[in-house]
């Protein structure tokens, strides 16, 4: 991934003020190190299955773990068994003690809620930078 090239980043939560926390916590660019990204909103887990089915892929997916009725920790699992080079999956927690759910759904990084902007932004960067050094 360049600096030249949009970002495409992908929020899965039924809840809009989750969307709109991730959303505004991420700004135009994750970091200086990349172009500034599009972000894709999806409420529901088949909206995000549908994306997919589609044929169309996003550099990285934030899923929410407490959206319901489809959590994303068994939508990042499916992901991840489903999709040939999946990108990577950062995954929302209720709580620390959680992590665990998120290393069963292969996800690449967890965060927890409440979103804090600066912990989010900088797992969304490394994993973008550890995504784009595996690539390279």
């Amino acid at each position: 991934m360049t600096a030249n090239r949009s970002l495409i980043i992908a929020i899965y939560s039924d809840d809009s003020s989750v969307r709109n926390s991730i959303k505004s916590a991420l700004g135009k660019r994750v970091s200086v190190e990349f172009a500034e990204h599009k972000i894709l909103e999806f409420a529901t887990g088949n909206a995000v299955k549908s994306f997919i089915d589609d044929k169309k892929s996003a550099d990285i997916f934030i899923l929410d773990g407490e959206a319901v009725p489809e959590g994303g920790l068994g939508l990042a699992r499916q992901l991840k068994d489903e999709l040939f080079n999946c990108p990577p999956i950062l995954v929302i927690t209720g709580r620390a003690e959680d992590a665990w759910l998120a290393g069963w759904s292969r996800a690449d990084g967890v965060v927890t809620h409440p979103i804090d902007p600066f912990t989010i932004a900088a797992t969304v960067g490394n994993l973008l930078k550890t995504q784009s050094t595996l690539q390279g």
